[in-house]
């Protein structure tokens, strides 16, 4: 069992910079892979962001390069998302989420609650 708790989401003008936590906890933490998810309103999930516990093997989507970066603190087990230059389109709940699986994927075994991100005006 993994248990994931986001934090850091909030409402942030176009533009501006945000930074996303997540507590990760539980057994044999370091073996899973860990990933950031978006779901805006009426749209499917997307993944945003992966990274393993040491750093060898990570992924960004498209639209997270150059803006957005998951980095982790394996000592204290946190997952960290650093997001710059914000638009409106980035609106969304933002969810950590663990695997033994593959790092590019919707089948992640463990799920957070989900953060609120909100980019206006």
């Amino acid at each position: 069992q993994v248990q994931l708790r986001e934090s850091g989401g909030g409402l942030v003008q176009p533009g501006g910079s945000l930074r996303l936590s997540c507590e990760v906890s539980g057994r044999t933490v370091s073996s899973y892979v860990m990933g950031w998810f978006r779901q805006a309103p009426g749209k499917e999930r997307v993944q945003v962001a992966s990274i393993d516990w040491w750093g060898g093997s990570t992924y960004s989507a498209d639209f997270a390069k150059g803006r957005f970066t998951a980095t982790v603190d394996n000592a204290k087990k946190i997952l960290t998302l650093e997001m710059s230059n914000l638009t409106p389109e980035d609106t969304a709940v933002y969810t950590c989420a663990a695997t033994k699986g593959r790092i590019v994927s919707q089948q992640y075994d463990y799920w957070g609650q989900g953060t609120q991100v909100t980019v206006s005006s």
